[in-house]
């Protein structure tokens, strides 16, 4: 069994948020063994404690259990003032896993008002697989738990088409978040199509043949359904850096090529496709890891008036790392001169950074060029 880089601390009651299938139930059951378990997916269960949602005061009896564990408690809202009473009153504590966040803020739910830490969890992560991770195959697969566990490449196709299809049928209709799904469902396929690009509202709404407002509503429950994240366009001013467009970015490539149905055109070196996703791919990462390590960095990205872009900005406090990511094997000396000349304009720029596939690492006009397995090693002692 992987180790998760995620350690929620067990002292507390805790959330833990994520994607269908990154493996929260697991992570959980493994922290917590012999805890009493309420799943709602289960509708047996769902129905009982939905009729009456006072089962879950009974089910303790009158005595503390140590933990009780509750998965995908967005589906009954309701039971968390419940939850809140019993840790009040009763000292006791929860784990509450769930895979969308949207029908619980949208909804006015109880989100425990801090008696609860709230932890995320993503796909695997290559300081989790170790020595099982490979390049190749996360960029055309992803790193999703189940996918470890396929075994040729028709099982793995056959579970991200399966994992698209059961996200459109649970999240989204079971929670009847949209009137028309057929509008979303083309809307998911070109949210796929435009990973890790700036977000043009109009286009996509005249591509899918739906309304500007409806766009802005679809990449919400994408986010809120932790099935993508946006990178703002950079500016010391967050409120301004929320008024220009921001990139967004799905959670996982496996589900990205499988959305847009590219599983059977693997990428291959050199290729755009393999430099967009291995781009993403060092993105969720990094994304990834600020969260469990708590870094607390703001991820941007910058594209100037002349179109000089940088993939990523790193901002907390006043100091400031740049990040530009090449999927090449070797270093491109130009390139990295650009982005020095760049950093020259960022007040408060603490490091510039050259990520590639090269092996090879040296400093070019005070750019550190390294590999970007070396860089995510270094993540959490970046300051």
């Amino acid at each position: 069994m992987l180790k998760r880089l995620l350690e929620p601390l067990l002292s507390n009651s805790f959330f833990v948020f994520g994607a269908r299938g990154t493996g929260k139930s697991t992570l959980v059951r493994e922290k917590l063994g012999g805890a009493v378990i309420i799943d709602l997916l289960n509708d047996a269960i769902f129905d009982d404690y939905l009729r009456n949602p006072k089962l879950l005061e009974a089910l303790c009896g009158g005595r503390k259990h140590e933990w009780i564990v509750i998965d995908e408690v967005q589906r009954l809202p309701k039971l968390l003032n419940i939850v809140q009473r019993m840790i009040e009153e009763k000292k006791q504590k929860f784990a509450l896993t769930g895979s969308s966040s949207r029908k619980l803020r949208r909804g006015s739910a109880n989100l425990l008002a801090g008696r609860a830490f709230v932890n995320n969890l993503y796909p695997f992560c290559v300081d989790e697989l170790s020595g099982s991770f490979n390049l190749e195959h996360a960029l055309r697969w992803g790193t999703l738990p189940k996918i470890y566990s396929c075994t040729t490449d028709e099982e793995k196709k056959a579970y991200l088409r399966s994992y698209c299809l059961t996200y459109v049928k649970e999240e989204i209709v079971a929670e009847q978040v949209v009137r028309k799904l057929e509008p979303f469902r083309e809307f998911l396929t070109i949210a796929a199509q435009m990973n890790g690009r700036i977000v043009n509202h109009s286009s996509i709404a005249k591509e899918a043949g739906i309304q500007i407002p409806t766009v802005q509503t679809y990449y919400q429950i994408l986010e809120e359904t932790f099935i993508g994240f946006f990178l703002p366009h950079y500016h010391r001013s967050v409120r301004k850096s929320q008024l220009s467009s921001p990139k967004f970015y799905l959670f996982d490539n496996g589900v990205k090529n499988a959305l847009e149905a590219s599983l059977d055109s693997p990428p291959f070196e050199g290729g755009t496709q393999y430099g967009d996703l291995f781009e993403s791919f060092v993105i969720q990462e990094i994304f990834r890891l600020n969260q469990y390590h708590q870094k607390d960095f703001r991820l941007s990205y910058l594209r100037t008036k002349n179109d000089a872009e940088i993939d990523l900005i790193l901002t907390r406090g006043n100091r400031t790392h740049l990040v530009e990511i090449k999927s090449s094997s070797r270093i491109d000396e130009i390139k990295a001169r650009k982005l020095a000349k760049l950093a020259g304009g960022f007040k408060g720029c603490v490091k510039s950074y050259f990520l590639t596939r090269d092996r090879n690492e040296y400093e070019v006009s005070g750019v550190a060029c390294m590999n970007w397995l070396n860089f995510l090693d270094a993540f959490a002692g970046l300051k």
